[in-house]
């Protein structure tokens, strides 16, 4: 059972030790504004439209900051770009609390703040996960990117049951005056940090070419490009979320307002990924870490795939209902596991195998990638269930997923053969 647990390993450290614990804390807070600000936007305004554009406050701002965070990372020192992101996201929650206070009213300043805010989010995460290898020893990687890839999860379950709770309770203000306090706990574990200097930073200040030069590096290194692109087929292809309000009550006879059915589906998959964290202690035993991220890939698309064969099953067969519920959710919680676990090896592949000068700019490619991916997903799944309909866009998505990864992993197979023991090399 040890060997089956989580490997704590990495929680030795006292410097990352630190930065998990403070994780624990400020991850709920996140959540808690994740909710309030559609939740804000919807109370002030009554139109689903306006709530919308959170989407596109929120992407655009990461795209773009993600990727000229990621340069950021790979020119100043780590531990003050953390520093100074952080008070930017406390100063950012500050002011939703603020404007909340105040009465609120302007949506489009709810807009504003928090595209501001997922730009300081954009810019601090591709740092924090690029100043892991310097923390901790490679073997160590997979374990640490589970810890954290298993709190953020349990958050996202955790954090809009809480926020749901408390908005009628507390209102808007408490919530965000809640994730600002909490932020705090992350800013004194990053004051605690030693200075992390890059190792050969360039003296040219950070701007499109640098961006430019990260994404061009990819090019010399497939082993990374194909960490990318096989999450990149995972997502687009078997990512199947816009569909469970759809399914929730056309398959699943839920009402058209949410219910049961509706939750269940959408819990499932980041409930996955918490039951696959606590259980990831084989993790850090793998070598073959090219193969391990391959088989996760094509047990997700199997899942999904399996998902879409319990709604055709739930659409078709009199009764089978309440059956095929806990077998489409049986299916999203396999999936949310096998991305878990697929996550935490293509981190720790960027992680142990990029030269530290362009880490950060690759770390601002893995947040778009893993931001738009789903996104690209929603789009895609959406237009295909209106023509063939749910269940056959769930079902075929998945198996696309599992034909384009078999035959990427025969297009590029030197990252079928990568191990932990031999890191990417320029043409490799």
């Amino acid at each position: 059972m040890r060997g089956l647990l989580a490997d704590t390993r990495p929680l030795s450290d006292p410097h990352f030790r630190r930065l998990w614990t403070a994780n624990i804390v400020t991850v709920v807070g996140a959540q808690l504004t994740v909710v309030a600000v559609p939740a804000q936007i919807y109370a002030e305004t009554g139109s689903s439209a306006y709530v919308g554009l959170t989407g596109v406050f929120g992407l655009v701002p990461l795209v773009v900051f993600g990727l000229w965070g990621g340069a950021l990372a790979d020119h100043f020192d780590r531990r003050t770009l953390l520093l100074v992101t952080t008070a930017g996201l406390i100063g950012t929650s500050a002011l939703f609390w603020a404007q909340a206070a105040l009465g609120g009213g302007n949506v489009w300043l709810l807009l504003g703040l928090f595209s501001v805010q997922q730009a300081f989010f954009a810019i601090n995460q591709p740092t924090r996960s690029a100043i892991l290898p310097k923390l901790l020893p490679i073997e160590l990687l997979p374990a640490a990117n589970s810890l954290s890839m298993t709190v953020f999860q349990a958050g996202a379950i955790a954090g809009p049951l809480v926020a749901g709770a408390l908005i009628p309770v507390l209102g808007f203000s408490w919530l965000y005056l809640i994730d600002t306090v909490c932020l705090f706990a992350t800013l004194w574990a990053v004051v605690r940090l030693p200075a992390l200097p890059v190792e050969g930073a360039g003296g040219r200040p950070p701007g499109l070419r640098s961006v430019v030069e990260g994404i061009g590096y990819l090019r010399g290194h497939p082993v990374l490009m194909m960490s990318f692109l096989v999450d990149i087929i995972a997502m687009v292809f078997g990512m199947p979320r816009a569909l469970f309000p759809e399914i929730a009550h056309e398959s699943f006879a839920g009402p058209e307002e949410g219910g049961l059915a509706f939750a269940v589906l959408f819990a499932g998959i980041p409930a996955g990924a918490v039951i696959g964290g606590v259980f990831s202690g084989w993790v850090s035993r793998i070598t073959a870490q090219g193969q391990a991220v391959v088989w996760c890939i094509v047990v997700w698309g199997l899942a999904m795939a399996g998902f879409g064969v319990a709604v055709f099953i739930a659409d078709e067969v009199p009764g089978a209902v309440p059956w095929m519920l806990g077998a489409a959710v049986v299916m999203l919680i396999v999936g949310g596991a096998a991305d878990m676990a697929s996550a935490a090896f293509r981190q720790s592949i960027l992680q142990s195998s990029a030269a530290d000068e362009v880490r950060g700019r690759l770390q601002g490619i893995f947040i778009v990638v893993v931001a738009g991916g789903p996104r690209i997903a929603d789009v895609a799944h959406g237009a295909t269930a209106a023509m063939v309909g749910t269940a056959v866009a769930a079902a075929g998505g998945g198996i696309l997923v599992v034909v384009l990864t078999a035959a990427a992993t025969v297009a590029i197979p030197v990252f079928w053969r990568y191990r932990l023991t031999q890191p990417a090399r320029s043409g490799e």
